[in-house]
């Protein structure tokens, strides 16, 4: 052994009176009391029981922590299970296992959850910890629970030649050449619905007209100035589209062409459309690639629309509501900058 509580020095005993006079944790002192017993008794267990009001198994621990150790095998341990403090060799691990498919690794789930992460790093070796701590971790990472965005899985070929044409057109964008982003808007006299606030425990509600009727808006935002040029009709079709592409053409007479990044839509490549291009060369049509409807910046100006004028709005005929929606068009100018969601009615 190591240590021997007779041949205990006169340094040591010392120290654990020190111990015994000023620590206030109850188990160290009776520890350190209990050895200090241990020698004054001759290494007498049944008197040093006696003494320290404890049974004869309690002092043959005190003793053999003491000849194992010395004085540290008499000093408190922490209770509980030990924390666990992450390496960044484990946060990149785990950051590795979050982008990845539970699936390739053989795993039912088809998303990750904390006990799963918890599972796989035991699996791999790394580390044994509850799904709590892979939790705290995640936060750590800059993880959060989200709700996934649905998308399609379905490749445009012509995605790179369009997205260089259009890139190409933005670029060159100047009084002679404008680019517009050119889209179609519906508008409903059913309102949409929408959060608001309200107390806790209450639903608002919102009036509905019964049977919906309809109002198209067709909009083009210059890329290069933020105005945007706007018409309205009673149905989605090709003379809507006609009638912005005349709107344009009178707005800009010297201008040498006009590109328009559009979808694809029928109403922008209908037969009529097609006729009535031949007859006016300076405007180009640039399609974006399917199922890209990000590429297209006018769809945040018709988000902000419906957002501040269409949902849950409360008109009670569709001319009020689209005196609402002009009213907004007139003061989106120019868009993005201006701040038509704080604008009055007036």
């Amino acid at each position: 052994m190591e240590h021997s509580v007779m041949g205990m020095k006169r340094s040591v005993r010392h120290r654990l009176r020190r111990i015994v006079q000023k620590s206030r944790d109850v188990e160290y002192v009776r520890r350190c009391t209990g050895v200090l017993t241990l020698y004054e008794t001759g290494n007498n267990v049944s008197e040093t029981a006696r003494r320290c009001q404890a049974c004869r198994k309690t002092v043959h621990h005190w003793r053999g922590l003491y000849e194992a150790s010395g004085e540290a095998g008499l000093k408190p341990r922490t209770r509980g299970r030990e924390a666990w403090k992450a390496t960044q060799i484990i946060l990149d691990q785990l950051d590795k296992l979050v982008r990845s498919d539970p699936t390739d690794l053989g795993y039912l789930r088809s998303r990750w959850s904390s006990e799963l992460l918890a599972l796989e790093l035991n699996r791999q070796g790394w580390v044994a910890v509850h799904a709590t701590t892979i939790r705290r971790w995640l936060v750590r990472l800059c993880m959060a629970w989200r709700r996934a965005r649905p998308t399609l899985h379905i490749r445009d070929p012509r995605k790179i030649q369009r997205m260089r044409a259009i890139k190409r057109a933005l670029r060159r964008a100047s009084v002679n050449d404008e680019v517009f982003y050119v889209d179609e808007a519906d508008i409903d006299l059913n309102p949409r619905i929408g959060s608001t606030w309200t107390p806790r425990g209450e639903q608002p509600t919102v009036a509905t007209p019964g049977q919906n009727r309809k109002r198209y808006v067709a909009g083009a935002l210059n890329a290069r100035t933020g105005c945007v040029w706007w018409v309205e009709h009673a149905a989605k079709n090709s003379e809507l589209f006609l009638r912005l592409l005349e709107a344009l053409t009178r707005a800009y007479r010297r201008a040498r062409r006009l590109f328009l990044i559009l979808d694809n839509y029928r109403i922008h490549d209908s037969r009529v459309v097609r006729g009535w291009l031949a007859n006016h060369p300076r405007i180009k049509r640039l399609f974006q690639p399917v199922y890209h409807p990000w590429v297209n910046r006018i769809e945040r100006l018709w988000k902000q629309l419906h957002d501040t004028v269409t949902r849950n709005h409360r008109c009670l005929n569709l001319e009020q509501l689209m005196t609402a929606v002009r009213r907004f068009m007139h003061v989106c100018q120019p868009f993005p900058g201006n701040r038509p969601a704080l604008a009055s009615a007036a």
